[in-house]
């Protein structure tokens, strides 16, 4: 696998599920349809998780297709299922992040 530096990289993610993380903490799990030179992203059948206090536990909201502007993303990454699809243990490989300081 190649290098693709900056957006480019998102290429290789197109039809992937993803977790997005947002500036704001806000957590988004959804499918990378498409993204433009300044990493602004669409996510199609986007969920919204919310963490209850303890960081332990969650819950999930349907949002739909969400546009995303590039510059609140702070870290991206693929979603593997490590033994099956109805196993709730996932792998988080992380390709892509930013730095805002």
């Amino acid at each position: 696998m190649d290098f693709l530096p900056g957006t480019a990289s998102l290429v290789e993610e197109v039809d992937k599920r993803l977790m997005v993380t947002l500036r704001d903490g806000l957590k988004l799990f959804g499918t990378l349809r498409s993204f433009d030179q300044f990493a602004n992203i669409v996510l199609e059948d986007t969920k919204e998780r919310i963490y209850i206090e303890d960081q332990k536990s969650y819950g999930e909201r349907s949002v739909g297709i969400r546009l995303i502007r590039g510059e609140n993303v702070v870290l991206l990454g693929e979603i593997v299922s490590l033994i099956s699809f109805q196993t709730p243990f996932f792998i988080f490989f992380i390709f892509f992040s930013f730095s805002f300081e």
